[in-house]
């Protein structure tokens, strides 16, 4: 029997089209980072105080300031010790029998009775329109807009289980274009939705395309490339080194990794590029909304390329794996034969015996996960780090939003930071190893956060340089943990494993929104003391894990209960690989399954 990484061999492992579809998925990831943290922009909320109809009419008779109207439309309130303008309170006052007049904008009224907000709000900005200011999401109803960006995590959520399993029901390419579909009428009504229950619904329905689309997308990109290791279930299911978060960003793990599918020479170049695309998308958004002010054209913007997304019926191919699995060889051998043909290779007899090589399958059940010491420690170490990793770097992400510097340029340079960590990553793993990196980067997320709320507003350069480096530890934090998390559960429980750890990401992008604008309404920097607290702990708990560099994939829960005997297995394989084959023929023949 010829399994089809048998006929990668020959296909080309990492050809001309594997490149050209590798090239196409990677811009999935981009219009992603819009999805995932457009709330920034589109969620806005302005300087804003009371309307009160009559003062306003009198500005613009008068040609009063803003300032002159808000002084006698709002009282003072003590905020952190200084008084400011109340945003949700005015003076209880009858103009018909106090009489404004145009000399009325030096009148004392600090002794008024103040009332709620009664004829809606006044919002300082210049041309921009966001959600908030739209549907007057402020004071009261200012937890809405937390909403928006929990919506978005409970698509998440469901949409990566479910996409998940239809990718394996209907096929990958069906699954991906179907999700886009979905992205660009979810997308589409997002941005005419005429009030904001309808909007909630539909970004809901928008979350359950965008990361289901990019899970069936990475699925389908793996399946046409030749995978580093020979491990059946690893092949089929392995997660990405680097993605977003992912995003990138919380990837559900019925998707493959790139990195781990193409051999070991391109292995790094294509996950640094592959976490780049997110990262340039995250570059872009500032820029889109710069010169975009108005939030339902920005949303349109960013949903447009799903339905450019649809084209690519006629450029990618079905996955010849899934395609075999369903019993359609004949299909398989002819997708397999056009990639041969495009990377310029010949393809041997032995496709005629082509078969699927990942028949043999296992019941696995969370009991796995939690029925050894070992295994109980990994997924409560692991599941907490994924929650940590989304909290911590949506918060960040999403505070550039209520600070009082230049969002656009703030958001520019948050995101840079996001390049070194990958090369940082990269240098590290192989040298020092997984642990102590993945440890030292929740750390300094931790130390930065602590640091940068009690710097004073006074030092703004100095604090925004510490918020960076924050936002580089999470970012190194969260790719890690995808990698980890892989290399420490076996073979048959992997995936199932990953994706149950995985699910606490999608828990965390649901409550950082409420963490993050609810607290700060106390304390503008007390979410960075949680955020602070979540990554000291995550990182001192990953010191507990075991040093996963250099050390074989473990097949058996056996062989994470007792590694000593895992290592001993592995040597001892290879022992018997070097008395039985010549040496030129072991050193062609794959390799232990080492990470």
């Amino acid at each position: 029997m010829t399994t089809f990484d048998d006929i990668l061999e020959e296909a080309g492992k990492f050809g001309r089209c594997q490149k050209r579809i590798f090239a196409l998925l990677c811009m999935v990831s981009m219009p992603w980072a819009g999805v995932y943290v457009g709330i920034v922009f589109q969620g806005f909320t302005p300087d804003h105080w009371c309307r009160d109809p009559e003062v306003v009419e009198r500005r613009r008779e008068c040609s009063w300031s803003l300032a002159d109207s808000r002084r006698l439309t709002v009282p003072l309130v003590n905020s952190s010790g200084v008084p400011q303008p109340s945003t949700c309170e005015q003076y209880e006052v009858d103009w018909n029998r106090t009489g404004l007049t145009c000399d009325s904008q030096g009148l004392d009224l600090s002794g008024t009775p103040t009332t709620g907000c009664k004829n809606g709000w006044e919002y300082d900005y210049e041309g921009r329109q966001s959600f908030v200011t739209e549907f007057d999401l402020v004071c009261s109803d200012a937890w809405l807009v937390d909403m928006y960006q929990a919506t978005l995590n409970v698509g998440f959520l469901v949409g990566s289980i479910a996409i998940g399993y239809l990718a394996d029901r209907f096929g990958r390419k069906m699954s991906f274009l179907m999700s886009n579909l979905l992205n660009g009428i979810a997308g589409i009504l997002v941005a005419v939705a005429p009030n904001y229950v309808s909007l909630l619904v539909f970004r809901t329905l928008y979350g359950f395309g965008v990361k289901g689309g990019w899970v069936a997308g990475y699925v389908l990109s793996k399946d046409n490339i030749k995978p580093r290791d020979s491990n059946k279930k690893f092949k089929k299911r392995f997660l990405p080194f680097f993605f977003f978060f992912f995003f990138f960003l919380c990837v559900e793990p019925s998707s493959l990794s790139v990195t781990e599918l193409v051999g070991v020479e391109y292995r790094r170049t294509v996950g640094v590029l592959y976490q780049m695309f997110f990262s340039v998308g995250i570059l872009i958004l500032p820029l889109l909304a710069y010169y975009i002010t108005d939030w339902r054209w920005l949303q349109v913007v960013i949903t447009v390329p799903y339905i450019i997304f649809l084209s690519y019926y006629w450029f990618i191919p079905e996955s010849p794996r899934w395609l075999l699995s369903q019993n359609q060889k004949s299909k398989a051998v002819k997708i397999t034969e056009d990639m041969a043909k495009e990377n310029k290779m010949t393809l041997s007899k032995n496709i005629e015996t082509l078969a699927d090589d990942n028949a043999d399958s296992h019941t696995v059940s969370f009991m796995d996960l939690i029925r050894t010491p070992k295994m109980r420690k990994h997924t409560f170490i692991l599941s907490y780090n994924w929650f940590t990793s989304a909290v911590v770097y949506q918060g960040l992400i999403m505070r550039l939003g209520i600070l009082e510097g230049n969002v656009y340029i703030d958001f520019l340079i948050s995101g840079l930071v996001e390049f070194p960590a990958a090369f940082l990553i990269l240098f590290t793993i192989e040298r020092i190893g997984r642990r102590l990196p993945f440890a030292a980067a929740n750390i300094v997320a931790g130390a930065a956060c602590f640091i940068t709320a009690f710097i004073p507003d006074s030092m703004l350069w100095f604090k925004t340089l510490v918020a960076c480096i924050g936002r580089l530890g999470i970012t190194m934090a969260f790719e890690m943990v995808v990698f980890v998390n892989t290399e420490l559960y076996p073979t048959f429980v992997r995936n199932f494993g990953v994706s149950v750890c995985s699910t606490l990401c999608d828990v965390g992008g649901i409550i950082a929104p409420f963490l993050l604008y609810r607290l700060a309404v106390i304390w503008l920097e007390l979410p960075l003391i949680i955020f602070g607290s979540l990554a000291f702990v995550a990182g001192g708990l990953v010191l507990l894990l075991p040093e996963t560099r250099g050390v074989p994939l473990p097949e058996t829960i056996d062989d994470i209960e007792f590694p000593d005997r895992c290592k001993e297995k592995a040597a001892m394989k290879n022992q018997q690989l070097t008395n039985l084959l010549p040496q030129s023929d072991v050193s062609t023949n794959k390799e232990t399954a080492v990470v």
